[in-house]
């Protein structure tokens, strides 16, 4: 039986210190590996040439846009897509290998488990902080909605999920994480409708709650020292958030 051809398709801008890692954990796994980049300025075309992969440069139109554009413009139906801050386990290598061996799977949408490792880290803490999205499945029956900011593919009934996890290195610092989670808040503003009135009453509240699910709820307890100030680094960006998208 035929592998299983396979586009891994990426979006970048100024990636060019990490997208490397992202990369080398499919370029023997993928058919082909697609980098849409948006404007960087170190190399990052470049250095994906390099390593194999195939750049398109479009500008920043928003995360489901870019995505949706990495859709129409890969060689392949099958999707895999990874940010350039994720990369695939190596027990996940082994488990999407044999699943392309065995040719193409009757479910159209697969869930990856994305863990968090923190900057100073190579691996996820004990108990560290997930999320399950879908990453591997097939354009022609789930695609990456229109969205700004809301960048999911929504799992089709019955969607299985892939036992290994993959690794995601969200943020390079606190700095980054700040700058990062302001330009997202920015983009949320100009697309979420939501009233001023029911925002203001939960300023009081959203730090200490966000606080609370982040340290305990995400597992950052685990985390040491560094965990703690994520969770309040964490809790009171969403409490920001309120106060960008209460402002005229």
């Amino acid at each position: 039986m035929a592998r299983l051809p396979v586009t891994c398709t990426i979006i970048a801008q100024n990636e060019r210190d990490r997208i490397g890692r992202t990369i080398e954990s499919v370029r023997d796994l993928a058919t082909e590996v697609l980098v849409v980049d948006s404007g960087s300025s170190d190399g990052t075309q470049d250095y994906c040439r390099s390593l194999g992969a195939r750049v398109i440069e479009n500008p920043w139109p928003g995360f489901g846009p870019q995505k949706r554009f990495a859709e129409d413009n890969a060689s392949h139906d099958w999707i895999l897509n990874l940010d350039a801050d994720e990369w695939l386990s190596e027990e996940l290598r082994a488990e999407f290998a044999a699943l392309l061996e065995a040719g193409a799977p009757a479910a159209k949408t697969w869930r990856m488990r994305m863990t968090l490792v923190h900057p100073h880290r190579e691996r996820p803490h004990v108990f560290a902080d997930y999320h399950d999205y879908v990453r591997f499945y097939d354009r022609r029956a789930a695609r990456f909605p229109e969205s700004l900011t809301h960048d999911e593919v929504r799992p089709l009934p019955g969607s299985p999920q892939f036992r290994a996890p993959a690794y995601h290195q969200s943020f390079r610092s606190f700095d980054h994480l700040v700058r990062k989670e302001l330009d997202y808040y920015r983009q949320q503003k100009r697309e979420l409708k939501k009233s001023r009135l029911a925002l203001a009453l939960r300023l009081p509240f959203e730090f200490p709650l966000q606080f609370v699910k982040y340290y305990f709820g995400r597992g950052h307890v685990f985390g040491g020292v560094y965990g703690w100030q994520l969770a309040t680094v964490l809790a009171f960006m969403r409490w920001l958030r309120l106060v960008i998208l209460m402002g005229r």
